[in-house]
């Protein structure tokens, strides 16, 4: 067992506290829900990244590189400046979501590029321009775009040019739990001399300015040379140490309401003291060396091609931690460690390259992992000490989860374009995270099942936009990932999931299925602008959407809960009624998708449909993932489970004799190599070969990198529904959206999104557990080729991973603006994860730090095949 291994069984059983700190400060908490207290909840003006320097955060902290402890008391953090801008480089900066011609995007390049799960070895780069960074330029160039064109970035502004800016390279490295070795490296990678300033910096999370707590104000102080104290109530006395040459300067992490408000009155050294006192040498920092923040000022000056280094180490304590020789033994030593740990985890058979996709795939979930606090309650009422919240508050966003009371460590989709957890995000972030850090895989799917998160009712919290919208009900398939990838024993965390399920499995069943039927709505479901109208919004008719998505998903739910219950009735027998329970509700959803008009027998396909008071019937023919996700809605039985479970098959049995007609979704045996298998599916064998064969057809679902959202058909041929004097159209659009549809940020009208490709590859795999080579499959359509179910998953699997590996050139196809940036080794193997692609080129579109759900990359990467078995 490797030492990290050990590390990662000390902190599950509670010896050693390794996860105590760790990458949890966002990289934006400015324009976030949390912290809008406007009246017409405009969070992205309220807060806006202007005032992200000199306004102290309510909620949560944000900043570049930065780790905190796990309650995010103090943070430790990194400020650049090159000079030549008009503010310090202290966190990330985007457009706001009115901003961009596509939404909320981060105008800055970096990378999460290692990190342990117990957080012993963490490795960070950013690439800062050393011209003045083009704020003003990229504001008003993004503004001028259209949506028809593409966002303007960092790249296209030339600041790279002749690789005229810094390698910023963050090591952090644990000697013990509460000791923290912090290493900056600047590569200058101009051609020319320079110059730049490094601040690591230290801060107290503000707690104290909201009239709530009593506590005594946290303290930093200069200790002598080279050295911090830091004092906090509860964490104690901690001691930073730096260059005893370097200067420190203090100031306060409070809202300099003069520059925001036109306040006469005012902290003397408020949040930005220290960047007007570095930039403007104002006298802004506190001459008593004492403050709620603080900063170590280098000035360094690096030749052309050269780097430079340093170190700072924050540890529990009044002693500081040495910086010499025994600061470089540990950084070595956790980094060969690291080496190890993820030599364990990745097959034989993968490529450097592949190995390199996994290990930053997982380093990127492993940075993700942010501090989130927010008691929608006391944002509702409003803090003591500030103003009273307009009226409307307390029945606008969010009104009806006042119980939401959130102060953890999750992991969230993208630290800066999404800082803020969803459900199925979430789900799918802990298939990959299982194979790092099983127990904190496990704790984030039970985590969104308690209380304090899970509603009364029984829904789960979709995201802070708006906790009562819909997510896809992926808990249940996710926690069985989990369970097996985590060895498959602890049936305790299985029971804990299922129990909590219920209760929401109930919820879906009575409030998403208006008609009684056993069709689904849902809303929009997480695919956004997919079909023509807004499906969470008001139809343009009286009646109801039936949704085929919506109901793919219900019946894979009760699949997935068939399957835990399966599970767990090999130890507890009255789990053996659940299985009965979720078989029979499955047969009834299927053979209602089955008979109704979702299933187009002309076209051979799932539509949406929408249903008026009247009876009539429209279906929204848009061939689009709606139409495909039925396929995920499939299992197997073995003679070996229903031997097992006697008193299942008897009512396997008897369901089929008493309801012949739901019976077809569970009927299915398949004698095969001499057992028989039985084949639970959504789908009929015929019109599965049928929706295969638009799958695998590159005039419509297949691209070279992967699976589209919606058929290139209607490309030349888009779909227009017409209701009276209602008009909507949706056509093929394979990179970013052309509307402002959900804030215009994504887009389902064709790219290329991992979650919907891990699905259907994952069905296609259990299709051919059943089927074997029995069943073949022309791939791709037309071509003459025939393969079996199996290799067509492994196909699909290859064009996917593909995104992330660079050619005989080096260039990546989801990473076409790197080959722009330059061909230099500072770019060349940094790996961006893009939360979804285009699906002609395979350019990275939308969030580009989405690991996120695009870390599944490393699922399908691990799972794969080995060629020579």
């Amino acid at each position: 067992m490797s030492a990290e291994a050990d590390r990662l069984r000390a902190a599950d059983d509670g010896t050693a506290s390794w996860r105590t700190w760790g990458p949890y400060v966002a990289e934006r908490a400015w324009g976030t829900v949390r912290e809008d207290y406007s009246a017409d909840g405009s969070a992205w003006d309220y807060f806006p990244h202007d005032h992200a320097r000199s306004r102290a955060y309510r909620w949560n902290e944000d900043g570049m590189a930065a780790v905190c402890d796990e309650d995010q008391r103090l943070c430790l953090g990194l400020a650049v400046w090159n000079g030549r801008d008009p503010i310090l480089k202290e966190r990330m900066f985007g457009l706001a979501g009115h901003e961009g011609n596509h939404g909320e995007d981060v105008k800055e390049y970096w990378w999460y590029l290692d990190s342990t799960p117990t957080h012993s070895w963490l490795t960070w780069r950013y690439h800062y321009p050393q011209e003045e960074f083009p704020y003003g330029d990229l504001v008003t160039e993004n503004a001028r775009r259209g949506m028809s064109e593409g966002e303007y970035e960092l790249v296209d502004t030339g600041v790279f040019a002749d690789g005229r800016f810094w390698a910023v390279t963050v090591d952090y490295a644990k000697a013990t739990p509460d000791d923290i070795l912090m290493r900056i490296t600047v590569e200058n990678c101009g051609p020319e001399d320079a110059t730049i300033h490094v601040l690591p910096t230290a801060w107290f999370r503000n707690t104290w300015a909201w009239g709530r707590s009593i506590a005594p104000v946290p303290v930093l102080q200069s200790a002598g040379r080279g050295e911090v104290r830091a004092t906090h109530e509860v964490l104690g006395v901690w001691t930073l140490a730096h260059d005893p040459e370097a200067d420190v300067v203090f100031c306060d992490n409070e809202t300099n309401t003069r520059r925001l408000f036109g306040a006469s009155v005012g902290p003397a050294f408020p949040k930005d003291g220290i960047n007007d006192h570095i930039v403007v040498g104002a006298a802004t920092v506190n001459p008593d060396l004492t403050g709620t923040k603080a900063s170590v000022h280098h000035v360094v000056s690096v030749p052309a091609g050269h780097k430079r280094e340093i170190r700072v180490r924050l540890s529990a304590g009044a002693l500081p931690g040495d910086l010499g020789g025994s600061f470089a033994e540990v950084m070595s030593e956790r980094r060969s460690e690291a080496d190890e740990f993820y030599a364990d985890l990745c097959p034989s058979s993968l490529s450097t390259d592949e190995g390199a996709v996994v290990r930053q795939a997982m380093a990127g979930l492993l940075w993700g992992k942010q501090f989130f606090h927010f008691d929608v309650e006391e944002w509702r009422d409003g803090d003591p000490s500030g103003p009273t919240p307009p009226p409307r508050r307390a029945r606008d966003r969010n009104a009806a989860w006042s119980h939401l009371s959130a102060h953890d460590v999750i992991s969230m989709p993208d630290p800066w374009e999404y800082p803020w957890f969803a459900a199925w995000d979430l789900a799918f972030h802990c298939v990959p995270l299982a194979h790092v850090d099983g127990q904190f895989a496990k704790d984030q799917l039970l985590l969104l099942l308690r209380e304090w998160y899970m509603h009364p009712n029984g829904q789960l919290p979709a995201y802070e936009w708006a906790f009562g919208d819909v997510n896809p009900p992926v808990h249940a398939w996710a926690a069985l990932q989990v369970f097996q990838c985590t060895g498959a024993a602890d049936y305790e965390f299985l029971e804990r999931v299922f129990h909590k399920l219920l209760l929401n499995f109930t919820w879906w069943v009575n409030r998403k299925d208006m008609s009684g039927l056993n069709l689904f709505e849902g809303g929009f479901l997480g695919l956004d602008n997919i079909g023509p109208i807004d499906r969470s919004g008001e139809l343009p008719i009286a009646g109801e959407l039936q949704q085929s998505d919506g109901t793919a998903w219900m019946a894979m739910y009760c699949l997935d809960m068939l399957e835990i219950a399966l599970v767990l009735a090999r130890h507890d027998s009255s789990y053996e009624d659940m299985t009965t329970k979720f078989l029979e509700h499955f047969a009834y959803i299927a053979s209602a998708a089955r008979s109704s008009s979702l299933w187009d027998e002309e076209d051979g396909f799932f539509y949406d449909v929408l249903v008026a008071e009247d009876g009539r019937r429209f279906p929204l023919r848009v061939r689009s993932l709606v139409g495909l996700l039925p396929i995920t809605a499939t299992t197997t039985l073995g003679r070996q489970t229903l031997a097992r479970l006697p008193g299942f098959a008897a009512s396997l049995d008897a369901f089929i004799r008493a309801k012949p007609q739901h019976a077809a979704p569970i009927a299915q045996t398949h004698l095969r190599d001499g057992h028989e298998g039985r084949l639970l599916s959504l789908i009929d064998p015929r019109s599965l070969v049928r929706i295969l064969g638009r799958l695998f057809d590159p005039g419509e679902f297949l691209s070279p990198h992967g699976v589209r959202s919606l058929s290139r058909h209607h490309l030349d041929n888009p779909f227009v529904l017409r209701i009276g004097d209602f008009q909507a159209a949706v056509g093929y659009e394979p990179a970013e959206s052309q509307t402002g549809a959900f804030g215009g940020n994504s887009n389902w009208r064709g790219p290329i999104w991992l979650p919907a490709n891990i699905l259907l590859i994952q069905a296609l795999r259990r299709f051919a557990r059943y089927y074997g080579d029995d069943v073949r499959v022309e791939f791709p359509t037309g071509s003459g080729r025939s393969m079996s179910l199996n290799d067509a998953a492994d196909e699909l699997a290859s064009r996917v991973v593909e995104l992330f590996i660079p050619d005989s050139t080096g260039r990546r196809a989801s990473q076409p603006d790197m080959q722009e940036a330059g061909s230099s080794d500072a770019w060349r193997d940094l790996i961006a994860f893009y939360e979804y692609f285009d699906a002609e080129t395979g350019a990275g579109l939308g969030a580009s730090h989405q690991t996120g759900w695009t870390a599944l990359v490393a699922e399908l990467l691990l799972h794969r095949q080995d060629p020579r078995e």
